[in-house]
This record gives C-alpha cells, sequence and structure tokens, in this order.
C-alpha cells in the first residue's frame, strides 16, 4: 500500500482532475430528484472545503510534496491536526463523495467515489509511513492520542481559542482547489439543468447568467492569483 500510495502521490496532481471530469459522462441517476442529489452532495463538498479552511486557517502545515515526493518539515500536532491526524485529505474525501453525490451518476458514485476515497487511504499510508521512518517515537506517540480519519472534537474550542484565523493564508493556499471545486460544482448544476429542462426550464435561457457567473468566479481566481504573486499584499 505504501508504493502505491507514493505512485499516487507523485501523479495526484493529473490522476485526480481526470477521475473528476469522469462526472461528466452520461449514466444512470443515483436519485430520482435532481435537485436533492445536488443540495445534498454540494453541501457535503461545501463541508469538505470548511474543514480545509478550517486547518489551514488555524496552522499550516507543510507536508505538499517535495520535487512531487513526500516531505514534511515538520510533525503538526497542534490546530485541527490535534483532533484528526488527516483533515486535509478527510475534507478531500467529503469532497469527492459530495461531488459523485451532486453528479446523480450511479457510474461516478458506486465506482468512481471508492476509488478516490482508495487513493486517498493509499496516499495517508505511504505519508505515515514516511512520517513514522523521519519522527520515529513522537510520531508514535501522536498516532496513539489522535485519531487517522474521524475527528474527536473535544476540545475543538480550546483549540480555537488558542489560534488566531488566519483569512489571508487561507486565501493563498486554497483559492486554487476552491475555484476547481466551484467550477465543477457550477458545471454539474448546468448537466441537471440540461437533463431536466421540464424541471428547471429552457436550457439555453440560463446560459447568459451562467457564463457571468463563471466570469465572476474567474475574476475572483485571478484577483486572488494575483496577490499570491504580488509580494507586498
Amino acid at each position: 500500500m505504501v508504493k502505491i500510495g507514493n505512485f499516487l502521490f507523485h501523479y495526484r496532481n493529473i490522476l485526480l482532475p481526470v477521475i473528476f471530469l469522469l462526472i461528466l459522462v452520461p449514466a444512470p441517476e443515483l436519485l430520482p430528484n435532481p435537485t436533492l442529489a445536488l443540495v445534498i452532495g454540494l453541501g457535503i463538498s461545501i463541508l469538505g472545503q470548511l474543514i480545509r479552511f478550517l486547518t489551514i486557517g488555524l496552522v499550516y502545515i507543510i507536508r505538499g510534496g517535495q520535487n512531487r515526493k513526500i516531505h514534511a518539515e515538520g510533525l503538526v500536532t497542534t490546530g485541527i491536526f490535534s483532533h484528526c491526524r488527516n483533515p486535509l485529505y478527510v475534507g478531500n474525501v467529503l469532497v469527492g463523495i459530495g461531488m459523485g453525490v451532486a453528479s446523480n451518476s450511479v457510474l461516478f458514485f458506486s465506482v468512481i467515489t471508492p476509488v478516490i476515497i482508495f487513493v486517498y487511504i493509499a496516499i495517508i499510508s505511504a505519508e505515515e509511513n514516511f512520517l513514522r521512518g523521519k519522527f520515529g517515537a513522537a510520531f508514535d506517540e501522536y498516532a496513539k492520542k489522535v485519531n487517522r480519519w474521524i475527528p474527536d472534537l473535544r476540545g475543538i474550542g480550546k483549540t480555537f481559542e488558542a489560534h488566531e484565523f488566519a483569512w489571508k493564508r487561507v486565501l493563498l493556499k486554497e483559492y486554487n482547489s476552491t475555484f476547481t471545486g466551484t467550477m465543477l460544482g457550477l458545471m454539474l448544476i448546468l448537466k441537471a439543468w440540461y437533463q431536466h429542462p421540464a424541471q428547471y426550464g429552457n436550457f439555453e435561457e440560463i446560459l447568459p447568467t451562467f457564463g457571468l457567473v463563471v466570469l465572476a468566479v474567474t475574476v475572483v481566481y485571478l484577483f486572488i492569483k494575483f496577490l499570491k504573486k504580488d509580494p507586498s499584499a
């Protein structure tokens, strides 16, 4: 599993976008009510993204890889990491599950969603193997106290009191994934509208409004990207 995780970590930036694009492949519907699928699915995805926001906003972890290989400068055990060992990946899995439900696709939810979960199980196995090798007993002690997947919310209030939330860091670190997730969510809404004109109305009539929303989201994305490059920001 560790070898698989290292491989998937190396190619995750290529594999995951391709997997998510399969959401748009025509397939039997998961739920008879497309609106319900969108509400439940996008709600789960937003929860996953909020977990990522909270994690990064409280304590930033430099564990994004180096030369596309697993890397960690230090063992971070504070902030949300004191409640769950892998909160960022928990957020990613929730985003994946949510998009699967929102796609209202039996194919995506029953086949691709388990693949996404497996990808993160393998990556976590590889990362924790690296951390155990680098930090030894310190990581083992941390692993005994904190769950790998399920957050333990006891003491979460004290965690928030102990840290100042860094909104700017969240914006600069999460703008890319937030933009991608937002665009994917908009595509799923457009897909549902296209497939159910009797329920939502004429598909072509909403295209101008949809285009303006996409434009607005893109402008915000480009503005934040500019701020990230501007050293005075």
